[in-house]
């Protein structure tokens, strides 16, 4: 469709958002692959619920099942617009871009050898993930870069159990925690607030 022909008005107020403006409005449909959003400003959409677009990876920082567990239909929220989806003629917005980063929050405040206590979430081949609070999950690997052992094995942890671990990198790029288990398998001397 010749969305600029079609709908001009739509067409001129997308062009001219410029990246990082804060835009308002209602979630309009809550879908598997993203949020429509019925935008305040600006004509709405000729086919789609909303001229406002919410990828799932740009509701929340933090991990969820279902994109109703961040918005529901009707809820008021604020965007950063991304970009200007030319083939449906929609704005690409941001809930998660207005909202600090847990991670980097975590970052700031935890260094590579401190010791901290979490709570084993799952067991997966290739180690345990273990919830260190505030939306913060590591990995402690059964295998270490080195090829000595990280964690024992799987059936040592189970889901839900507290254990002690040692931050050993936070790769905020690729936005992972690698955790290990402490050497003496003593209880961890200093401990962050969850």
């Amino acid at each position: 469709m010749d969305w600029q022909s079609e709908s001009p008005e739509l067409w001129a107020f997308l062009e001219s958002l410029r990246c990082g403006d804060i835009l308002s409005g209602t979630v309009a449909a809550v879908e598997r692959f993203g949020v429509f959003v019925a935008l305040d400003d600006g004509p709405g959409h000729p086919t789609l619920p909303g001229a406002g677009f919410l990828g799932i990876p740009e509701l929340s920082w933090r991990h969820f099942d279902d994109p109703v567990d961040v918005v529901q239909v009707g809820q008021r929220v604020s965007c950063e617009f991304l970009g200007f989806d030319t083939y449906n003629a929609e704005a690409r917005l941001s809930l998660k871009a207005l909202e600090p980063d847990p991670l980097q929050a975590f970052a700031d405040r935890a260094v590579v050898g401190q010791q901290l206590r979490g709570t084993v979430e799952k067991v997966v081949p290739i180690g345990v993930f273990v919830d260190l609070g505030d939306g913060i999950v590591g990995l402690v690997p059964f295998r270490d870069i080195d090829g000595r052992p990280a964690a024992g094995p799987a059936e040592d942890f189970e889901a839900g159990e507290e254990i002690a671990v040692v931050v050993s990198e936070i790769d905020l790029p690729t936005r992972r925690v690698f955790l290990s288990r402490p050497r003496s398998g003593r209880h961890a001397d200093v401990v962050l607030p969850r």
